[in-house]
């Protein structure tokens, strides 16, 4: 998975953390859990915030 797989992330967020409310995550917190997922392999710096606000969309439209 890269930083733009979006969907993919929010999927595998939801199975990794499904007791966690998408809307009250930090972006420090996402961008940490995200780095952990197994068969994550992007580089941190191409992380920014548009990309989180992105991925924490997709985690708030797919639960």
């Amino acid at each position: 998975m890269k930083w733009t797989d979006t969907i993919e992330i929010a999927i595998a967020l939801i199975d990794h953390h499904p007791d966690i409310d998408p809307v009250s995550v930090r972006f420090t917190d996402l961008q940490r859990w995200v780095l952990e997922l197994p068969g994550f392999d992007d580089v941190p710096e191409r992380c920014g915030e548009r990309i989180l606000e992105a991925i924490q969309q997709a985690w708030i439209d797919e639960l």
